[in-house]
């Protein structure tokens, strides 16, 4: 709801309670208002009418109110904004969402229902949209604009072209075009991107961007088809070239070694960039429960020597100005009452939480109670039989002996490498130090064959792991050495409707249900982020090495992303992300 859904009489009250016409409903008193316009603390009190803020005033001017809150030695600031988050991530349906990620301050999010749409289509962003009604948190949704990513390259359960997005754009819950992954697509004016761009561009509603690798002469013409913002950032350099060029970076702190360098980047400019925002995009419960979301990203930024009301700005003020809501990111009168009582700017803990004028979390818990709008979740996707130890074997069509073959070397941003591979019935051993990747298809619309690849550089695992949560097509992968173990991981995972598994000489060590669309829990935030401990902990433990993620589990989880440059195994076989290509073997000699 925006300001202008405020019913007439409601805005009738805030003017004459603003006049002391009326008592507020609601007054903060003894507090400090965090003005992120002005970049100042002021000393005031806070009074608020249904869902608007009435009045910012002189402290103690005014004690008419139906309720107070005591916001002494706190700070009154605006309730974060996340810019950019797929809530799948978390493995939580929206109303767990809000449980996690409420108490700490951020009451709205800008969400892209991307994995859902992968999975499910266009019914699948119903149900986001659905669920998501009459929560604490304000969800923004956006409508995905690739699905799949990279068609020719990978397959996930839905194609979405022109007409679905056109549908979606219409709905008033969407507040733009989602990350536009497809590069490639953009880049060549392939008929599918240029019609979901046009389609985004038409509806006069934000077009966001997935620039990912771009620099030069071709970020600037990914720009200039119309995308205006991006939050794949991977270097300092990525920041500043992107923000140079006009487009909103949602920085992110999933790479937490690159911010020290792009918070001085920043602190070097003349004047702090307006379309710089704060964003989580990807993080599990255990993340959003045991360290935080947006709040946690701020603490960082802070810590590296970005000023605290810079930081806070790009949370709440940026962010509304981006989304063109003049009702959001500021504590002013005429304003949404998205409101957080903090102890300090250091910290950034939240004492209490208030959305739309109401109360709805303090000291950490929800004080309301969280109901998510009537919905039809996505159950029964899994259309994948059992699978056989002989499905996860390595095969290269090649005679018996030693041959060179074309291995995927590093995580998230692959690149090609080679390898000496003995090869036996066309069967390959795979050398210490690789893994095998396979990946099969499971949304039922082509036959699952399982195409495998060698990994290298991941370490001797002793186990294996399979998960459905595979962005962003989420078919089932598997990675280990051992087959015998890495089917039993993958057919716990299919018996269960989706999910992740870590299994270690034919035992499964932990396991996580996702039955919704194979991605989400209908479980409570706090019993997700248990199993999700107990998942990523046991993976760690049969190897599993990912320093530079804050999220080590999410190494396995961004291993089949065709949007990214580089080589990946998909459920087409070998691609290169780079040039768009299906690599026809991994044999080289």
């Amino acid at each position: 709801m925006r300001n202008d859904d405020v019913e007439p009489a409601v805005r009738a009250r805030a003017v004459a309670a603003a006049q002391g016409l009326q008592p507020f409903d609601l007054l903060l008193t003894g507090g400090t208002v965090v003005d992120v316009g002005c970049g100042e603390l002021r000393a005031a009190d806070v009074g608020i009418v249904g869902p608007l803020v009435a009045s910012v005033h002189e402290r103690g001017s005014r004690t008419d109110a139906l309720d107070q809150i005591d916001c002494t030695d706190r700070l009154i600031a605006p309730g974060y904004i996340d810019m950019h988050v797929h809530f799948e991530s978390s493995m939580l349906t929206p109303g767990s969402y809000t449980e996690a990620v409420c108490p700490r301050g951020t009451t709205t999010v800008f969400v892209d229902p991307h994995e859902l749409a992968n999975v499910s289509g266009v019914a699948g962003v119903r149900y986001a949209v659905e669920a998501s009604r009459g929560l604490p948190v304000r969800f923004i949704v956006q409508a995905p604009s690739c699905v799949p990513p990279q068609p020719g390259l990978e397959l996930s359960g839905a194609d979405l072209y022109g007409p679905e997005v056109t549908e979606m754009l219409s709905w008033d819950e969407v507040g733009g075009l989602a990350e536009v992954m497809d590069m490639i697509g953009v880049l060549g004016s392939a008929d599918r991107m240029v019609d979901v761009v046009a389609a985004g561009l038409e509806s006069g509603k934000l077009v966001s961007g997935h620039a990912a690798g771009l620099t030069g002469p071709v970020l600037q013409a990914y720009l200039a088809a119309g995308m205006t913002s991006d939050h794949e950032i991977f270097t300092e350099p990525d920041c500043l070239e992107k923000l140079r060029a006009g487009m909103t970076v949602e920085l992110r702190g999933m790479i937490d070694p690159i911010l020290p360098a792009i918070v001085a980047e920043v602190n070097s400019l003349p004047i702090p960039p307006t379309h710089l925002v704060a964003a989580t995009d990807d993080l599990f419960a255990l993340t959003l429960l045991n360290d935080g979301g947006i709040d946690h990203l701020l603490r960082r930024l802070v810590a590296y020597g970005l000023d605290p009301l810079l930081a806070l700005r790009c949370a709440t003020y940026n962010a509304a100005y981006r989304l063109q809501r003049s009702d959001l990111g500021l504590v002013g009168a005429g304003r949404r009452a998205d409101i957080v009582v903090l102890t300090d700017l250091k910290d950034f803990t939240a004492e209490h939480v208030i959305t739309d004028g109401r109360l709805v979390a303090s000291g950490g818990r929800m004080v309301v109670e969280v109901v998510e709008g009537p919905s039809d979740p996505p159950y029964d996707t899994m259309k994948l039989a059992r699978l056989e130890p002989a499905d996860m074997l390595l095969r290269l069509d090649a005679p018996d002996g030693w041959h060179r073959m074309r291995v995927i070397a590093d995580a998230v941003m692959t690149r090609w490498d080679e390898s000496d591979v003995s090869v036996t019935d066309g069967i390959v051993d795979p050398p210490d130090g690789d893994i095998v990747q396979v990946t099969v298809h499971r949304h039922g619309r082509i036959s699952p064959v399982p195409y495998s690849a060698l990994l290298s550089g991941w370490g001797n695992w002793t186990g294996a792991v399979a998960t459905t949560v595979a962005h962003d097509t989420h078919n089932l992968v598997v990675f280990g050495r051992d087959p015998h173990d890495m089917a039993l991981a993958a057919n716990t995972v299919i018996a269960s409707g989706g999910g992740v598994a870590v299994t270690r000489s034919g035992e499964v060590l932990a396991h996580v249900a996702l039955p919704i669309a194979g991605i989400l829990s209908p479980l409570p935030a706090a019993e997700v982020a248990a199993a999700q401990k107990q998942v990523q902990d046991a993976a760690v433990e049969i190897g599993l090495d990912a320093p530079t993620l804050t999220q080590p589990l999410f190494q396995v989880m961004l291993s089949s992303l065709a949007c990214l440059p580089g080589p990946h195994v998909t459920v087409v076989g070998l691609i290169d992300g780079s040039t768009g290509e299906v690599v026809p073997t991994a044999l080289i000699t």
